[in-house]
This record gives structure tokens, C-alpha cells and sequence, in this order.
């Protein structure tokens, strides 16, 4: 079955993307409200841009606080999402009133940037300072687009003489299709990319 986008509902493209473009990244924001408390919220219309520079895309929805504030400050912090932190990120999720801190409502605690004013989340293994770019509006869309300035990686995680990150030891949550659906990275498979030579050598 085929769908002309055009013809649905935005709920209807909503659906439909989101169930078919799985499993997605969560990026878990934190940024400063204007009282200086610090909001906490998880958005997984987020991925990885490129590298020169280190450029990262999210997409928060108009109206929401995180929105205003990456707005007002240029700023924020994107703490990744691990398994054991699952339901304190979901706590994170409720529309709580502007100026309620959800870094406190979820008991995590918060830890200083290097090149922020917004804090990290300390149970978070890997926490990335970005500053503002550019928001493109594209239609009812706000895709907010960032430089990584300061990448923070828990050092279990990391062989920094190789640049090598263990992925999997990561245990990072990727978020499926539904209400509350989402996949852990614990099972990885590993296909090798061939160069052309190789490829010549295989047709032999």
C-alpha cells in the first residue's frame, strides 16, 4: 500500500513516519527556563549531521518549553538516553508548568558544562554541549540545528587513544512506533563494507 502524504492528516504522516523510521535517537535536552530552572524533555526527531564541524539536528515542537528556551539562550545540552534511565526520562515527558524543574521531579542530578549555562544530566553517560546555529521553519516543523561544542563520554565507554566508543556497552534507548514503544541497542549485527577491488574479487 502507498501513501500520497499530501492527502493525509498531519496525525495520519505522524503515524506513519514514526512507526517506519525506527529505531530513533533520543535526544534528552536540557536547557534554562527564564527563572534559571532547568527544563529536562526527550525528543527523538534527533540524529547526527556531520562532523566539520560536529553538527547535530533535533526537532522540538512549536509551544514546547525546550523550544523557547534554545530560542532565548543559543544554547543546550543533549544527554543520551540509557535503559536503566527509562522511566525517569518518561517523567520527563509530562507537560509539566513553565518553571518546574524536571531534572528535580525525576531525582537526577545536574552537573556543569563546560561551555553552557544549561547543566548536564550526571546519570547520562554521554552529554553534548551545543550551541544554536540555526531553526529552520519549514511549515509547522522546527528543526533546530546545533554545533557540538564539548562531548562528555563516561570513561568505561571509551578508548580515547583509538577514539573507539563501545556502542553497545552503551545501552542506549532507541524509541519505535506507539504510544510507549521503544528497542534497546544490547543485540547489533556487524556487516563489513566492501571496497570496489573487493567486490571485483567476489564476482570472480
Amino acid at each position: 500500500m502507498n501513501f500520497t502524504l499530501a492527502d493525509l492528516s498531519t496525525n495520519e504522516r505522524y503515524k506513519l513516519l514514526i512507526s517506519t523510521i525506527v529505531p530513533r535517537p533520543i535526544a534528552w535536552i536540557s536547557s534554562l527556563n527564564t527563572n534559571g530552572s532547568v527544563n529536562l524533555a526527550p525528543f527523538s526527531a534527533f540524529n547526527y549531521m556531520g562532523s566539520d564541524p560536529a553538527i547535530i539536528a533535533v526537532s522540538p515542537a512549536e509551544g514546547k518549553q525546550t523550544l523557547d528556551n534554545i530560542r532565548r539562550e543559543k544554547e543546550f545540552v543533549v544527554n543520551i538516553v540509557t535503559v536503566d534511565l527509562l522511566k525517569a526520562m518518561n517523567l520527563t515527558a509530562t507537560d509539566f508548568p513553565i518553571g518546574i524543574s524536571e531534572l528535580e521531579i525525576a531525582g537526577l542530578s545536574a552537573l556543569p558544562s563546560v561551555h553552557m549555562k544549561a547543566p548536564r544530566v550526571a546519570q547520562s553517560p554521554v552529554q553534548m554541549e551545543c550551541k544554536l546555529h540555526t531553526i529552520l521553519e519549514i511549515g509547522r516543523n522546527r528543526v533546530v540545528i546545533a554545533e557540538v561544542l564539548e562531548l562528555h563520554i563516561a570513561d568505561k565507554l571509551i578508548d580515547s587513544k583509538k577514539f573507539y566508543v563501545d556502542s553497545s556497552g552503551l545501552d542506549a534507548l532507541g524509541r519505535m512506533g506507539g504510544a510507549g514503544g521503544y528497542s534497546t541497542t544490547r543485540d547489533s549485527l556487524t556487516q563489513t563494507r566492501l571496497t570496489y577491488e573487493a567486490w571485483q574479487e567476489l564476482q570472480k
